[in-house]
Formats: structure tokens, sequence, C-alpha cells
């Protein structure tokens, strides 16, 4: 094994290799020899194999010895850990994540028909056993819902109708099942948006089966769409959907120019052009009969008339120094004043800025049966109607408030309010 040479008065041990050396995947060796850790495969050196983590010792030992046959004592090598390969039953199945290796996660699986009750899962472990929990296949019913997706209102609604069968259930087992019964709104009219819904059935074991649909309803609709300044807009069904009628009318004073109606068509465009309104109403006051005169204003504007023996009548006066300030109020109510000043001949009429002829002033005094010796106001309201008199001057806000009270002038404030219309 060894020999002994002769050399400046010394000897050298030489060793000799014997056994192969030892080379192990997915493990590690230590090696002690008789000649020290350079001479690991002599005879007599012992060798420990440690496999890595995730694996083990493969039909072998973990400690083997270099013989004088120049093998060592025993077979080595790693493997990796794995699981006992999992039973298939019946009506199920498995997918693993990498076989029955450790670490390994494999996810059960039902035949159609069945449910899994338990873990649906187990994980190979070190000490290559499977995670516990027993897990349990029935048999559920199955059933099928209805395939509905989407439905369009009808023209100028805001819902639309929507019908199916009820579904029936299919059971694996005894084919015995109870009712079906309806999670949702049932077949009728849905109004817009996401409808979900699900039906479910039991079996005589108390196992369910259940799916699931949904109902989107839409609306169509054309952009929205704002009145003209100075006018006012009102609109049927819920404005700009399909179908949809917008009506357009003016404030008092101002004329609606162009189609007075638009309706949202299908296409999701207005028909007809947007109306414009046109500057305050032109007021004729050359026609021949007060009649004629009062007939410009009819449905249209409310009428302020005052009248007064001379321009130095102190009622007058304290009457149209308190109006001077109410112009914004008097528009806001569709009110027009009207000036009768003097006595014919001499008599002057006007509307703001223009001049009413003497001979029509008197007819108005005529008409409304006015007194030209004394101080008198009239109150008209847009169907002509005489509904305030009086001999003496009063405030704008007492003339505001009776105005207020008019049925006509009620539906006035209202839309006013909608859009914003108020003197500051």
């Amino acid at each position: 094994m060894w020999k002994k040479s002769r050399g400046l008065n010394t000897f050298r041990m030489h060793w000799t290799p014997w056994c192969a050396p030892i080379k192990v995947k997915h493990g590690d060796v230590s090696c002690r020899s008789p000649g020290g850790e350079y001479y690991g495969n002599v005879m007599g050196s012992s060798c420990k194999i440690r496999c890595k983590k995730g694996y083990e010792m493969q039909h072998g030992h973990a400690e083997v010895v270099c013989l004088a046959s120049k093998h060592w004592s025993g077979n080595y090598a790693c493997r990796e850990i794995r699981c006992p390969k999992l039973q298939m039953p019946v009506n199920r199945g498995y997918k693993c994540s990498d076989s029955s290796y450790l670490n390994s996660r494999c996810e059960f699986f039902c035949s159609p028909g069945y449910n899994l009750k338990g873990p649906n899962t187990v994980t190979c472990q070190y000490h290559k056993t499977w995670t516990s929990g027993e897990s349990i296949y029935v048999d559920v019913p199955v059933i099928k819902c209805p395939n509905l997706k989407e439905k369009t209102a009808e023209p100028s609604r805001l819902t639309a109708r929507v019908t199916w069968d009820t579904p029936e259930g299919k059971d694996t087992a005894d084919g015995i099942l109870t009712d079906v019964t309806l999670k949702g709104k049932p077949p009728g009219h849905f109004p817009e948006g996401l409808h979900k819904m699900s039906y479910t059935v039991y079996d005589r074991a108390g196992n369910k089966g259940s799916c699931r649909f949904s109902v989107r309803v839409r609306v169509r609709r054309c952009s929205p769409m704002t009145p003209p300044d100075n006018s006012f807009m009102k609109c049927d069904s819920d404005g700009n959907n399909y179908g949809a009628t917008c009506e357009f009318k003016c404030t008092g004073g101002y004329e609606l120019q162009g189609s007075a109606a638009r309706v949202c068509q299908y296409g999701l465009t207005w028909s007809a052009r947007k109306p414009t309104v046109q500057v305050p109403m032109n007021i004729n006051v050359g026609v021949r009969t007060a009649s004629g005169l009062l007939d410009q204003f009819y449905e249209k504007r409310r009428l302020l008339i005052i009248s007064a023996p001379t321009a130095a009548n102190h009622y007058y006066r304290f009457q149209m120094t308190d109006l001077q300030h109410a112009q914004c109020g008097l528009d806001l109510r569709h009110v027009t004043m009207i000036e009768l000043v003097g006595i014919y001949p001499a008599q002057i009429g006007r509307i703001r800025h223009r001049l009413i002829p003497p001979g029509l002033a008197l007819q108005l005094r005529l008409l409304l049966q006015i007194s030209h010796n004394n101080f008198n106001m009239v109150m008209i309201d847009k169907q002509g109607m005489d509904r305030e008199r009086y001999t003496y001057p009063i405030t704008s806000a007492q003339i505001f408030t009776t105005i207020d009270t008019w049925q006509g002038r009620i539906d006035e404030m209202v839309q006013q309010q909608e859009a914003g219309h108020t003197c500051q």
C-alpha cells in the first residue's frame, strides 16, 4: 500500500489512489482518510453523503468505505423527495404544479354535475405525505340560465320589456328536484342600467345548483339641450331620450323664431334646428283702436297703466319715482308700463320711450274707464283681464306681491327658478 524510498537520508510515503472519487448530484460528500484530507479515496477511507434540501438517499447508504477490492462499500445517489401518487377517485380529477415532488400543489376538480365539499388542494410535504383533509364529492343539480345580454328602451320610455322562460334543472343522481327559485327582478319592464339575477334549484339531498345571468338596459339619448336666452324649455319623458319632445316658450316680450318643438330621433339627433329668440317685442303704436294696441300684449305681457291729470300730480310723481328702481322686477314679471298724462287734446301717452298719439291715448282711457281728473292705476293680466285698480300710489314691493299671487305668474316663477332667472 505504501513504499519507502531513500534519498537525502529520508523516507517518503507514497499513497496510491484506490477507489474512484465520489461525485453525488444534488448532494455533498465529506471524506476521512488514514493519510489525511488529501487522500480521500484510498483504501480505508470513509465518506459521508448528505443530500441537499428536497432530496433523499435512493436505496443507498449515508456512509461508504473504500475496500481492498477498489470499490466503495455501497451505492449512493440522491433523488428528489416524492409523495405517494394520488389516487384518482370517481367523479373527480386533479392537476398538480410539479407532479408528486416536494411542495407540489395539487388542485382537485369535479366532473360535471358534482361539487367538492372540503379542501380542494393538497401539498406534498417533506416527510413524503400529502397535507391532510378529506374531501367529499357530491352530486349537484345542474341548471342553465337564459342567455340575455342587452336590451334597448322603447321610444319615449326609460324601460325595456325583457322576457325569458324559467330554466329547468337536471340532477345526476335520482333526478328528483325541488322548485326552481329566482333571485332578482322577474320578467317584465326593466329600467335603465345593469340587472343581475340568478336561479337556484335543490335536489332531494339538499344539494343545490345555481346559475347567474344579467340584463343591461340602455336608453338611447341625444346630446343635452338648453333653451335659448329669454326662453323656457319643457320636455316630456326624460328630456333627451329617444322619442322625447321638448317645447320652447319665450318669456314675456320676446318672440320665438323657428320650430317651437324638437324631438330626439332614433339616430340620436334632434329634429329641426334649435330655435332663436327675437329681441323684445316691437310695439306698434300706430294702430287705430285701443283694443288693437292691447291685443299686441295678449298672452305675452302684463300691463301696468298709470294715469294722471298732470305730470305735476304728487301721486303720479311719487309712483314713478318708486318704479324707476324696479325695472328688473317688472321685466321679471313680464310687466309693460303705459303712462297716460294730461287731458285731451293735450294728453300724452307713452310706452317706455314710444309716444302714443293723443287720440289713441283717449281711447285707452275710455275703453278701460279711467278718469282723467285724478290719479289712477290699473293692473291687467296676460289674458287682458282687469285685475287690480288703485286711486293712490303703492310701492313696487306691493305691486310684485300682488302679481306673484296670480296663477299664471306662479307657473312662471317655477320655470324662472329652474332657469336661474332672478334680479340681483
